[in-house]
């Protein structure tokens, strides 16, 4: 059961903020302001913005953590408060933390870099290991909170954090943990994180239009917009949840995973991959593609990704994609792409969609590519009903996973 969100990206510092602001259409992105553009091709980002990680934590602790770490410390803040959770001696060693990240604290890597070029190695912090390394999101969390159960993260690229909510769901199924707070958290909105992307023509070089750069599904679309952020689930034994009287958002019911053994960077062909995740999601669920009502796609406004995550999802769900009787949309048009956060922060989004039975807009989407051709959602949210939907990740490597999340009634 999921029982607390905790969102965080360019379109808001909270979950209530996001799904507001989503449904409202408005972007995210706009010019970098945590550095200077001047020599970079790729000048814009979705920063997080009038985020204060003091909020959070004491100014002394929050010196020696990476900024991926002060997101997860304000989303898991997030979600825990809203679930109504205590961990208490009683049960801490039945709370769990998985929270994962694509690369961790590359502005932490970076400045300590630049200080011992600067300096020597005497300059570089004692603390630039802890401060930066992918697991000490998961750690922070735990020690916060004093969480004691299971504790692991997840770096598998921007499927990092999907991983981390299905690694999270099994491992209360197997009965190790009652609780677990499980999601990603990235920060690699940094020279070398831009600079590193822009190198490999992935982004889109929109600079004088940001708020319309990220464009999926569209023909006009140039490359993916750079995200950061958090997203973070609570995760609950329905025994557990009951137990306690919790309010139970949504059930998670399914997870899938699968690897394109193809390309570092690039798809299957047909998007292959990304339907073997998506049918044993399905599968694991014990549903079929008819079951599902709307799918939160990973889509990031890549030429080739988009029309590759097109074929998977019309070879699944076969007529009913193809008569509109499912929607899809890319809420990454208005966040960008929080790489290894994308999946949690999706997988909140898409339970929203769950309990308010809105499917969030695709933003952007005014020339469709003749070859995407699904009921996208375009431009303006849509009340319908949703029982069952679908929350997709992919990531370099070949690496996709798949959540299945239904809507909870006693």
């Amino acid at each position: 059961m999921v029982t607390g969100i905790g969102l965080l990206c360019g379109v808001g510092n909270t979950a209530p903020e996001v799904w507001e602001n989503l449904l409202a259409g408005r972007s995210g992105m706009a010019p970098i302001t945590s550095f200077d553009t001047t020599s970079f091709s790729v000048t814009f980002a979705a920063e997080v913005k009038n985020f204060d990680p003091l909020d959070f934590v004491e100014k002394k602790e929050a010196r020696k953590m990476g900024r991926f770490i002060h997101f997860a410390l304000a989303a898991s803040h997030e979600a825990i408060t809203s679930s109504g959770l205590t961990i208490t001696a009683a049960n801490a060693d039945r709370v769990g933390v998985h929270i994962g990240s694509g690369i961790g604290g590359f502005d932490v890597i970076e400045r300590e870099h630049t200080a011992m070029l600067k300096g020597g190695p005497r300059k570089i912090s004692p603390f630039f290991i802890p401060a930066s390394i992918v697991n000490l999101a998961a750690g922070q969390v735990s020690i916060r909170y004093g969480a004691k159960g299971p504790n692991e993260a997840t770096a598998t690229a921007c499927t990092t954090s999907a991983h981390s909510v299905g690694d999270a769901y099994r491992i209360i199924g197997r009965g190790d943990a009652d609780v677990m707070i499980a999601g990603g958290a990235e920060a690699a909105i940094t020279p070398m994180g831009v600079g590193g992307f822009a190198a490999m023509r992935a982004l889109s070089t929109r600079n004088d239009d940001p708020e319309h750069a990220c464009r999926p599904f569209d023909m006009d679309r140039d490359g993916f917009v750079v995200g950061e952020g958090a997203g973070i689930l609570i995760l609950e034994d329905l025994d557990h949840a009951r137990s306690r009287g919790a309010r139970i958002l949504a059930e998670i019911v399914g997870y899938g995973m699968s690897a394109d053994a193809y390309h570092i960077t690039s798809m299957a062909p047909e998007g292959e991959g990304c339907l073997r995740a998506m049918k044993s999601a399905l599968d694991s669920a014990h549903l079929g593609p008819e079951a599902v009502d709307y799918v939160n796609a990973h889509a990031t406004s890549t030429p080739l990704g988009d029309v590759l995550e097109t074929a998977a999802i019309k070879k699944l769900f076969g007529e009913r994609a193809n008569q509109g009787q499912l929607l899809v949309s890319s809420t990454k048009s208005m966040t960008g792409h929080l790489l290894g956060g994308a999946g949690g922060l999706e997988a909140g989004i898409t339970i929203l969609a769950l309990c308010n039975q809105i499917a969030p807009p695709t933003a952007n989407l005014d020339r469709p590519d003749p070859a995407c051709d699904l009921d996208y959602v375009a431009n303006h949210p849509r009340k319908t009903k949703i029982d069952v939907a679908l929350s997709n990740s992919f990531g370099f490597g070949g690496t996709n996973g798949a959540l299945v999340f239904r809507r909870w009634e006693e």
